[in-house]
């Protein structure tokens, strides 16, 4: 008797509710309207839709989708197939337009349900009380949530179309396996865009909602079956399909080719993920803030506020659109598999078009897996003789305009006194007399190396690297080691390359992977527009050239050498043969290749086969 008097009450409150508000919008109408009633009580610019967003390569094609829980991709109300629409409207709100948000009659009918057999068993929901539930309340189920449905509705009904309603709600609708929308259900349970889908295909993804975790396809194939029969006989009920369509609809067999996410080149998106929150950062402020923190909690704290906003970027649906050249990316990963196969060496190397000035291509090590550690920009190592172009040679003729056939001196030599000389040798402790620039460069000599340093003066030639922003060079590295790769840290693959790209036409700025970002309806958002500098004058330029070519043609990187418009580059190896490098420039690119251990140890055992030269030498010839 309880109950059921308990249930009868909740009737009569619920429909008075209903008459209450239709009666208040007739009384309130010389004072107030009912759409200020429940904007008072609705905000609904309160809330979030996320949506996937996208990394192109340079041809534009789609190499990466990023999102984390919701796989959503947004469609506009006039590229939703019909046959979605209908299906939609047939099972879940066959009076959608004509009701304004909520359905009374289905709610009354409802109601009696739920009190026979005393639980709520049904919803009476429209699709914008679905809606609703999808953008701003739980899917809780209560007759509280039920009355805020409304409110909702009813005002959503008062400020969309109901062409608007449909392109949300298909939009936000769950498909299980984290996939919102039915763009995103086609993709991924059929590898199909919504548009190719068939009737019966549409019928089954129609299916899903209504209880998601229930039919879910992958799992429950059976069940999705049965109810895709029932949307496809509601569908004709209401007139969407004729006899022959439901026919056949229901005699066609449907196969799934679930679909993952895309997510090509892990090596490059890794970094494009990266610079993207640099761009922002810089952009956006965060930079200058980051470098004016006084505290290491306060730089934790811009820390944190940066990467969420990068995520808010992200969740919002951008296109990234970078410079990657897929082919040369390929190249570069298998190029370090053709010649260190059978080993545990490691390796990076990047590839910058240096008339673009852009990132082309970068590996972050084989057998590289996506947010790994990345060696291509974040393992730093001594640099060995890759470095006497930048630090010692340019520098050096900048400062002189010496020709290249004056000559250095390249017996050994000490500096300083004692336990505190510095007494630099060449390879074997070979002494040559004097020899020219050219040669000096060429056979890679130690000891001129040191002299034009010590000649050029430590801090004028310092400050030439001051345009390219190495990450970490500091104070102590400012001595004469420094000629020969003596640095506390070093550099990155990245990093050196592109300081050898200055080496085209003398002027420098940071080749980057991000050509801009834009939204999803084309709209630019952020892009660099950084300025190049000037570091090499171009007589330098004409010199260094005949230098590296030297050094490729006849010198220490013969191996390396094809013929070509131009081409030069330096090797580089460290003092027991812990890090062996190439970096060298064409007439349209630059690169760098570093090959060595982890932790590090003897490169001794493949150093005669000069792995880095080959692998380079494969990268810049790949087509």
């Amino acid at each position: 008797m309880k109950v059921g008097t308990g249930w009868f009450m909740t009737i009569l409150m619920f429909i008075g509710f209903v008459f209450l508000l239709k009666e208040t919008s007739i009384e309130l109408a010389q004072t107030t309207s009912i759409d200020s009633f429940i904007q008072e009580r609705v905000d609904l610019n309160d809330y979030s839709l996320k949506r996937n967003s996208y990394i192109l390569a340079e041809d534009e094609t789609v190499i990466s989708e990023i999102f984390k829980d919701e796989n959503r991709k947004y469609i506009q109300y006039e590229d939703i197939p019909p046959h979605f629409i209908d299906a939609f409207i047939s099972t879940e709100d066959h009076r959608f337009f004509e009701h304004q948000g909520y359905d009374l009659p289905g709610i009354v009918r409802a109601l009696s349900i739920n009190m026979k057999r005393n639980r709520i068993e049904e919803g009476a929901s429209t699709i914008t009380q679905q809606l609703v539930r999808n953008l701003y309340l739980t899917h809780d189920v209560s007759y509280e949530r039920k009355f805020s449905e409304i409110l909702y509705a009813t005002e959503i009904e008062n400020q969309f179309s109901k062409e608007e309603i449909l392109e949300l709600y298909l939009n936000t609708v769950f498909f299980h396996n984290r996939v919102y929308g039915i763009e995103a259900a086609s993709q991924y349970y059929f590898n199909k865009e919504s548009n190719d889908l068939s009737i019966a295909e549409v019928a089954l993804l129609t299916a899903v909602p209504n209880n998601p975790s229930y039919y879910n396809p992958l799992e429950h194939i059976e069940r999705t079956h049965l109810r895709k029969e029932w949307v496809i006989d509601k569908m004709f009920e209401h007139g969407a399909i004729n006899q022959e369509q439901l026919d056949a609809a229901k005699s066609e067999e449907i196969t799934l080719e679930v679909s993952g996410k895309t997510d090509y080149f892990p090596d490059y998106t890794t970094f494009v993920h990266h610079e993207l929150e640099q761009l922002i950062a810089e952009k956006e402020g965060y930079t200058q803030k980051i470098h004016l923190a006084t505290s290491e909690e306060e730089l934790l704290h811009i820390q944190q506020s940066l990467k969420e906003r990068v995520q808010a970027v992200v969740d919002n649906g951008v296109y990234i659109h970078t410079a990657l050249d897929q082919s040369k990316q390929n190249q570069m990963i298998q190029s370090f598999e053709n010649h260190l196969q059978h080993t545990d060496i490691q390796g990076a190397a990047s590839l910058i078009n240096h008339h673009t000035n852009e990132l082309v291509a970068i590996s972050g090590g084989r057998g590289f897996k996506k947010f790994d550690f990345h060696r291509g920009y974040q393992s730093y190592r001594q640099p060995g003789s890759t470095i006497k172009p930048l630090l010692v040679f340019a520098p050096y003729l900048e400062e002189t305009q010496a020709p290249l056939s004056s000559t250095v001196n390249a017996n050994n030599v000490c500096y300083g006194q004692g336990s505190q000389a510095y007494c630099p040798n060449n390879y074997g402790n070979s002494e040559y007399g004097y020899v020219s620039l050219t040669r000096a460069l060429q056979q890679s000599y130690n000891t001129p190396a040191v002299r034009l340093l010590d000649q050029t003066g430590i801090q004028t030639a310092f400050s030439y690297l001051d345009s390219f922003q190495f990450e970490k060079v500091t104070e102590e590295d400012y001595r004469l080691p420094a000629a020969i790769g003596g640095f506390q840290y070093g550099f990155s693959p990245l990093e050196i390359t592109r300081a050898y790209s200055s080496f085209h036409d003398g002027f420098y700025q940071p080749a980057r992977a991000i050509q801009k970002v834009t939204s999803l309806d084309g709209k630019l958002l952020y892009e660099w527009n950084e300025s190049p500098v000037k570091v090499w004058n171009e007589e330098t330029v004409g010199k260094v050239h005949e230098l590296l070519y030297a050094a490729i043609a006849n010198g220490t990187g013969r191996r390396a050498y094809f013929p070509s418009e131009y081409i030069g580059g330096k090797s580089g190896t460290t003092n027991e043969y812990h890090d062996l490098w190439f970096v060298g420039l064409t007439e349209n690119y630059t690169a760098g290749v570093w090959i060595g251990y982890d932790k590090k140890a003897s490169l001794a055992a493949v150093n005669d086969r000069q792995p880095q030269l080959l692998i380079w030498k494969e990268i810049m010839q790949a087509d």
